[in-house]
C-alpha cells in the first residue's frame, strides 16, 4: 500500500494526516499552499478538479473528500479497529454520525467562512447567522451525546474516525464567538483528545500553533 497526502496546515486535510499517524503506515506529505494558488495549479487539479484539499494518492489513485478518506482508510486497515466492526450496534452509530458531520457540519463551516467569497454582499449575513445556529446546534448534539453515553470517545468506547473528523471541525471555532470548547462535556472530549500523541505530532508536522493542552 503506498500513499501520497496532499494538505495544507490545519485544513480539511488535517483530519486524514491525522489517521495516517495514527495508523503507522509509511505515507509522502506534499504541502499545497493555499493562499499562493498552490491549489490553481495544472498539476495539482489533475489530481483535484475542485483545487480542493485534502488529496490522498492511494496506490497511484488520487481520492478526494476527507470523509470518504478516512472510511476508506478504516477499511484498508480493519487491524487497527477505527471503524466499528460490520453488524454490530456501533456500526450503524458510527455511520450514522460519519454522515451528520459531513452533512451538516462540513456545510455550515463552509458557509461561516467562506461565504463572503461565495455568495453576494447582500446575503452574507444571513448565511453566516443561519450556518452558527447549525453550528451551535451540532455542539449542543454532540455535548449530550457525550453526556448520556459517559464515554471518552463518540463511538463506542475507542478512537475512531468520527474522533478524527469531530475533534478537527472542533478546532475550527477557536476564533467563533462561541467555540466548541465552551460546551463543559465537549470541552473534556477536547482535552483528552488533543492529549493524544498522534494529535499533538500532527499538530507539530503542520506547523500549527494554539489549541493545545
Amino acid at each position: 500500500m503506498s500513499y501520497a497526502l496532499f494538505y495544507s496546515p490545519g485544513a480539511a486535510s488535517f483530519a486524514v494526516h491525522w489517521m495516517l499517524i495514527e495508523l503507522d503506515v509509511p505515507f509522502s506529505t506534499h504541502l499545497i499552499n493555499v493562499e499562493s494558488g498552490g491549489n490553481r495549479t495544472l498539476e495539482y487539479l489533475r489530481l483535484n478538479p475542485s483545487g480542493q484539499v485534502p488529496t490522498l494518492v492511494v496506490d497511484g489513485i488520487p481520492v478526494r473528500e476527507s470523509t470518504a478518506l478516512l472510511m476508506l482508510l478504516a477499511e484498508r486497515h480493519p487491524e487497527v479497529a477505527l471503524a466499528p466492526r460490520e453488524n454490530t450496534p456501533e456500526r450503524s452509530e458510527w455511520l450514522e454520525m460519519m454522515i451528520y458531520l459531513a452533512n451538516t457540519l462540513l456545510p455550515s463551516m463552509r458557509d461561516w467562512f467562506y461565504s463572503e467569497k461565495d455568495a453576494n454582499a447582500e446575503d452574507v449575513k444571513g448565511i453566516r447567522a443561519l450556518a452558527l445556529t447549525r453550528i451551535e446546534n451540532a455542539w449542543e448534539r454532540l455535548d449530550k451525546h457525550l453526556a448520556d453515553k459517559h464515554g471518552r470517545y463518540l463511538i463506542g468506547d475507542k478512537l475512531s474516525t468520527v474522533d478524527f473528523l469531530a475533534t478537527m471541525l472542533m478546532r475550527w471555532t477557536r476564533d467563533m464567538p462561541r467555540p466548541a470548547s465552551e460546551w463543559p462535556h465537549l470541552a473534556t472530549y477536547i482535552q483528552h483528545m488533543r492529549s493524544l500523541p498522534s494529535f499533538m505530532k500532527t499538530h507539530e508536522r503542520e506547523g500549527l500553533t494554539g489549541w493545545v493542552n
